[in-house]
């Protein structure tokens, strides 16, 4: 027992992207950029959300909350990862490492189900509009909001908890560029089967059941779209619905790719590459999504702008 907390890991060294150096001119601007965008992107979706009236709508409510979680998200990777570029020591401490987990986890379950959220909110604006004011009210609405917050607390315990109990007490190098599940389950010497049995059956559950719900959601909008007779009608239900489905199929696809399949499929290698597509770019493109794809967010941007220039004047 001396021994074994005498030699307890206290600090975890990133391997990072293991780029070239001579691209680091090229990657660092690349990736601050993609966060600099996010953070302006997404706090300009709250921002709008608030002070517009018109957004002051059940969706919009939503999608306040998906650019929060967005905002957190990227957060918890982003500023550590363009640190690192210019350290050949990529230290974090070990309770730094557990923190960057739990948060990592708490956001990215967080995110799918409110996703799933927003599927229901269209599937009740398209199938039972003459009902919709009543049906969304804004207690259900607090509900959708907290449970995805639920959840994903929920998730973060069981991993972080089941994960940071385990004895780390050998090599300290993760093989990534933030502290990833898979990649610290690596670290450990005994055997880690039921963990990442565990890590697989909470991931999975996560990403099905939300899942499922934004699917059975878009099948009864795909029905009720059908019975449209108007092809312009059609086209108008169906453009309420795009941009939330372009989110949820980059999002989702990008997950299931890393953590809902057989551990040994990919190499930890390929997993980084991925893992910088969903921590640094999903958060970037999602408010360039659903505001380059949404008339009422452009006729709010253009209002703002216009009331901006009418007080200067």
């Amino acid at each position: 027992m001396a021994h074994e907390k005498s030699t307890r890991v206290t600090e975890f060294i990133f391997t990072g992207l293991n780029y070239n150096p001579r691209l680091q001119v090229f990657l660092f601007p690349l990736f601050l950029r993609f966060y600099i965008i996010n953070l302006i992107g997404n706090l300009c979706m709250i921002t709008l959300t608030w002070i517009d009236s018109h957004l002051h709508t059940p969706m919009y409510f939503f999608l306040s909350h998906l650019s929060f979680v967005d905002i957190c998200f990227s957060s918890v990777v982003s500023p550590k990862m363009l640190t690192d570029f210019f350290v050949k020591r990529k230290a974090i401490s070990f309770w730094g490492c557990a923190l960057q987990q739990w948060f990592f986890g708490f956001f990215v379950a967080a995110e799918c189900f409110l996703l799933a959220s927003v599927a229901y909110d269209r599937y009740v604006a398209i199938c039972n509009p003459l009902l919709y004011s009543v049906a969304m009210s804004q207690r259900l609405c607090i509900q959708l909001v907290v449970g995805p917050y639920v959840i994903g607390f929920m998730n973060t315990m069981t991993h972080t908890t089941n994960a940071f109990r385990l004895p780390f007490c050998g090599p300290n190098v993760i093989n990534h560029f933030f502290c990833d599940m898979s990649s610290l389950l690596s670290l450990i010497y005994t055997d880690t089967s039921l963990n990442k049995l565990v890590v697989f059956i909470v991931a999975g559950a996560v990403g099905v059941f939300s899942g499922l719900s934004i699917m059975v959601s878009y099948i009864y909008i795909l029905i009720a779209i059908l019975k449209i007779h108007s092809a312009n009608g059609r086209r108008k239900a169906f453009s309420t619905c795009s941009s939330h489905l372009t989110a949820v199929s980059i999002l989702y696809g990008t997950l299931f790719f890393i953590y809902v399949r057989p551990s040994a499929s990919f190499s930890l290698d390929l997993n980084k590459v991925v893992s910088v597509f969903y921590t640094a770019a999903i958060p970037m493109l999602n408010p360039l999504i659903y505001s380059l794809r949404n008339k009422e967010v452009k006729d709010a941007v253009y209002m703002a702008v216009a009331r901006r220039k009418f007080f200067r004047t």
